[in-house]
């Protein structure tokens, strides 16, 4: 599927996006994801592993605008935070969210989070502790790609999740979405995961979430892996890069 789709993105590239010069089993990617994934400011590491992440359908799935505002929810080293800038334009926003807690563990996130608001001027860095996250209004996106786990970490006070979930809600338009990719743990397995092995069971992440108001729109299999116990720390050299993820798209009602 992403060969597909990476086929397509390139024909369309090439003829001006023309839908017409795509084959018919796999219509055009939306112009603004192609010219995402096409720019050359990406560090050539990241460009590397959109292959294992599929960045551009996951994009396409939440449904990227050219003109929209968009959260990047605990933007790590700014993978998506590039793509989404670009899947934008000059004429959207991208809130690149770095938590506190995540600056003081390590450095280089704060350092990440300046360099890709340098480098982009649609975007702006935000930071504050999760506990005390305060959104922008008005936003048509919020995006989170293997964090989501991170808000049940034993450090962090037990509300934690329902906080940000809560923020989110109240952020977004009415009608926006809530994207979540993460590290599928094993099915029943509680809160352990997340500080243990880095995973979460998606059943309790759909209940929270639900809880704060979203309706479940849907779930796309592109970053399934058959061969994933779920059990194996997502760090471990024998996992990393190959764990099997949800993809969970909320929206909040109209």
């Amino acid at each position: 599927m992403a060969r597909m789709w990476m086929m397509a993105a390139a024909a369309a590239l090439a003829l001006g996006a023309s839908a017409a010069a795509v084959s018919t089993a796999q219509a055009a990617p939306p112009p603004n994801i192609v010219a995402a994934m096409a720019d050359k400011a990406r560090p050539a590491d990241e460009a590397a592993r959109d292959a294992a992440r599929k960045p551009g359908e996951l994009l396409e799935f939440a449904g990227v605008k050219t003109g929209d505002k968009v959260v990047d929810l605990i933007m790590g080293g700014g993978y998506f935070t590039r793509l989404l800038s670009v899947a934008v334009g000059p004429k959207g926003q991208v809130i690149a969210y770095q938590p506190s807690e995540f600056i003081q563990f390590q450095a280089k996130y704060g350092e990440d989070q300046k360099k890709v608001a340098a480098a982009y001027p649609n975007i702006t860095a935000l930071t504050s502790s999760l506990g005390a996250l305060d959104l922008p209004d008005g936003v048509d996106l919020v995006l989170t790609v293997q964090n989501y786990h991170d808000l049940h970490l034993t450090p962090f006070p037990k509300d934690t999740a329902a906080k940000v979930n809560a923020e989110v809600f109240k952020s977004l338009k009415p009608g926006g979405v809530y994207l979540i990719v993460d590290h599928v743990a094993v099915a029943g397995s509680g809160l352990e995961p997340p500080m243990k092995v880095h995973r979460i069971d998606p059943a309790i992440v759909k209940e929270e979430v639900e809880a704060a108001g979203f309706k479940l729109e849907g779930e796309s299999p592109l970053l399934k892996d058959p061969s994933d116990a779920h059990d194996k720390n997502v760090f471990d050299p024998a996992i990393r890069g190959k764990t099997d993820q949800f993809v969970m798209k909320f929206r909040k009602p109209k």
